[in-house]
C-alpha cells in the first residue's frame, strides 16, 4: 500500500514537472510577426490580442513591427527575418511563381480580408462614375500598389481599354489626383479615401469603384508564415490563430478601444481618423457577405484556382501559381473560435 502510494505520488510529480516544462518552453515561443502597412486603424487586429494577453496566454511572446507594403513582408518572412506577417495573397502568390526554387517560402494560414480592399477611386468632376468611364484615361499608382498589379482583371470583367499609366511614390498619389495631373488611381479604399479628404476632398466628390463589386472576387491580406516555422513550431502557430481569432471579437465589437492600443504604438495617431479607417477596413474585407458564407480566416479551393489563375496572368509570374502550395488551412481554429460576426454590433 505503502509502495503504491509512494509511486502514485512519483508519478504525479513527474506529471507535474512535465507539465511545467512544457508551459515554460511554451512561454518561451517568441513570433516575429511584421505587418503590411504602418501603425495605421487596421493594425488593431494584431495590437489588440497583444494588449490583452491573449498570446502570452497561449504561451506566445509575440513581436509585431510595422511594414512597408505585402511585397517586403512576404520577402522578409521568406529570408526568416521574420516568422510570421500579414500582407496580400496575390503578392505572396506572385512570390512563389517567380521564386519556385527558393527556400522557406511564407504560406497562408489564415485569411483576414476575405475581399481585397482594391479599388479604383476617381473625383466626379473628372467625369469617372462606372469601370466604363475609365477607356482613354489617365490611371496612377505605384508600381507596387495591389489595385495596380491587379488592374488587368479588373480590366478584362469591365471591358476596359488603353489605360495609360502614371508612376509615383505612395505620398504622391491621392496629390496628384487632386492637381489634376491624373483622372484616376488605385490604392485600398480605406487608405486612399481618407487621404484624399485629408487633402480638402469632400466625402461626395469622391467616387470609388471596389474591384469584389465589379467583378474581381480576389481574396486580399492573410497571416501568412515561413516554411520552416510552420515545420518546426506547428503548434505555436496554431495557438497564434486561436489567440488572433480571440483577439478579432474584441476589435469587431468595440473598434473605438481596439484603435487605443493603436494609439499606444504610435501616440501620434490621429484617433478618430483612425477609428475611420479600421471600420472601413472591417466593413468592405472582414465582415462582409462573402467571409460570413465561407467562414472567417478560411479560404475556398474554387476561388483559390481562380485567383491563382487571374494572377498568373495578370502579374506575368515566371511559372504558373499553384493554389495548393499557397495555402494551409489546416492551423485554424475551430469554426466558434472564428465566429466573429456574432461579436458585430446590430
Amino acid at each position: 500500500m505503502q509502495l503504491f502510494s509512494l509511486t502514485r505520488r512519483h508519478a504525479l510529480a513527474a506529471a507535474l514537472a512535465t507539465g511545467l516544462a512544457g508551459m515554460a518552453h511554451a512561454q518561451e515561443t517568441t513570433i516575429k510577426f511584421q505587418l503590411d502597412w504602418r501603425f495605421e486603424g487596421p493594425a488593431a487586429m494584431f495590437l489588440v490580442p497583444v494588449a490583452k494577453g491573449y498570446f502570452k496566454a497561449e504561451g506566445l511572446n509575440v513581436v509585431v513591427d510595422a511594414g512597408n507594403g505585402s511585397g517586403g513582408t512576404v520577402t522578409r518572412v521568406a529570408s526568416g527575418a521574420y516568422d510570421m506577417g500579414f500582407a496580400d495573397l496575390a503578392a505572396l502568390m506572385e512570390f512563389h511563381a517567380n521564386n519556385p526554387t527558393a527556400p522557406n517560402k511564407p504560406v497562408a494560414v489564415m485569411m483576414v480580408y476575405n475581399n481585397t480592399p482594391a479599388a479604383v477611386l476617381a473625383l466626379k468632376k473628372n467625369g469617372i462614375k462606372s469601370p466604363a468611364d475609365l477607356n482613354g484615361k489617365k490611371l496612377g499608382a505605384p508600381v507596387f500598389d495591389a489595385g495596380r498589379k491587379s488592374f488587368p482583371i479588373f480590366a478584362k470583367a469591365n471591358n476596359v481599354n488603353n489605360v495609360t499609366w502614371t508612376s509615383m511614390d505612395p505620398p504622391l498619389r491621392e496629390t496628384m489626383l487632386v492637381r489634376g495631373d491624373i483622372d484616376a488611381i488605385t490604392g485600398f479604399g480605406f487608405t486612399s479615401i481618407l487621404n484624399l479628404e485629408a487633402r480638402g476632398v469632400k466625402a461626395e466628390e469622391i467616387v470609388v469603384l471596389p474591384y469584389p463589386q465589379y467583378g474581381v472576387k480576389l481574396y486580399g491580406n492573410a497571416i501568412i508564415a515561413g516554411e520552416e516555422f510552420l515545420k518546426k513550431n506547428p503548434d505555436a502557430v496554431k495557438r497564434f490563430l486561436k489567440a488572433y481569432s480571440k483577439g478579432m471579437k474584441d476589435v469587431v465589437a468595440d473598434p473605438a478601444a481596439a484603435v487605443l492600443t493603436v494609439k499606444e504604438r504610435d501616440g501620434l495617431i490621429n484617433e478618430k481618423l483612425e477609428l475611420r479607417r479600421l471600420k472601413l477596413a472591417l466593413d468592405a474585407t472582414v465582415l462582409t457577405p462573402d467571409a460570413k458564407a465561407e467562414g472567417f480566416g478560411n479560404a475556398l479551393a474554387p476561388r483559390l484556382t481562380l485567383m491563382a489563375s487571374q494572377v498568373s496572368d495578370a502579374f506575368n509570374t515566371k511559372e504558373r501559381i499553384n493554389p495548393s502550395t499557397v495555402w494551409n488551412g489546416t492551423f485554424l481554429p475551430t469554426d466558434a473560435e472564428r465566429n466573429i460576426f456574432a461579436a458585430a454590433k446590430k
